[in-house]
């Protein structure tokens, strides 16, 4: 499919990867994948999060990292998209600020590679799971505060990050905001990504009427850490239309446009919000 047969279907690639403690080496092996994707016929391209590098060593990881304007890794996202001619989301990269602090940032580079928006992570995953895993991203990363959607691939998409699934209502405000596709790059756990990954975005792509296409990380990193893979992307009448497995690679969809119109023909519920009152409200009214 050329760009002149396209009408309104974009067609949308995951990356699937495993990102170790090397960015250059990361950022070599994503290349490959995203020529494999613009080969493919792909015109938004979607890397997970933490594509430049997965390290739990702050220290380390502040050391390998920069601020956006002068980063590495978004020099290289940038040529990327410039060279394939794609519309191009680093799902996210670890970057500094100005104060030194680190965020969880996507990028969405235009197919000029001028950024046109770029979102960081709301929700931050602190959590013990069972079995000994722990994790504090809030004593690593400043947490965004700002809904994004943006112009790309000739439609509007939202922007999130992994964790932030677990919180309908962004896809909600990101939805009703205009987003026709939802990004949620990731790097799940096994236990939860084999417990609720498939439920969560398919619940978002119905409840929202949107496209989700979720990059994801897979297998076992440098670090230890493992990852549960499976990217996906979704219809929005909650069909998965690709999924990946556990290995790295790429998957392919494309996406009409038209069902997401038909979708939210079919159940409006984007047009149906009702004012209520919380629990609370309720118990002093009757005391």
């Amino acid at each position: 499919m050329n760009a002149t047969d396209r009408g309104n279907t974009v067609r949308m690639a995951c990356i699937q990867t495993c990102a170790g403690l090397d960015v250059s080496a990361n950022l070599d092996r994503i290349s490959d994948l995203i020529a494999q994707a613009a080969h493919a016929g792909a015109e938004f391209v979607a890397t997970p999060e933490m594509s430049n590098v997965i390290d739990p060593d702050r220290a380390r990881l502040s050391s390998k990292v920069g601020e956006q304007h002068e980063d590495h890794a978004v020099r290289r996202f940038a040529g990327l998209a410039r060279q394939h001619d794609i519309d191009l989301l680093a799902g996210s990269l670890a970057l500094k600020t100005a104060d030194g602090r680190l965020v969880n940032r996507s990028i969405l580079f235009g197919r000029n590679g001028a950024i046109v928006a770029r979102y960081d992570k709301i929700h931050m995953f602190d959590v013990d799971l069972p079995g000994g895993e722990s994790y504090r991203e809030s004593r690593n990363y400043r947490p965004g505060k700002n809904l994004v959607v943006a112009a790309a691939a000739r439609t509007l998409i939202g922007l999130s990050i992994c964790y932030d699934v677990r919180f309908p209502g962004l896809y909600r405000a990101l939805a009703q905001a205009g987003a026709t596709i939802l990004t949620v790059p990731a790097a799940f756990t096994v236990p939860t990504g084999e417990a609720h990954w498939e439920v969560l975005l398919r619940a978002r792509a119905i409840e929202t009427g949107c496209f989700v296409i979720a990059p994801a990380q897979a297998g076992t990193h440098e670090s230890g850490r493992k990852t549960y893979g499976h990217s996906m992307i979704v219809a929005p009448w909650g069909e998965i239309l690709a999924e990946a497995g556990v290995e790295t690679g790429i998957v392919v969809a494309d996406a009409d446009m038209n069902d997401v119109i038909e979708a939210r023909r079919r159940i409006p519920a984007l047009q149906h919000d009702r004012d209520f009152k919380e629990p609370g409200d309720r118990l002093r009214a009757a005391s």
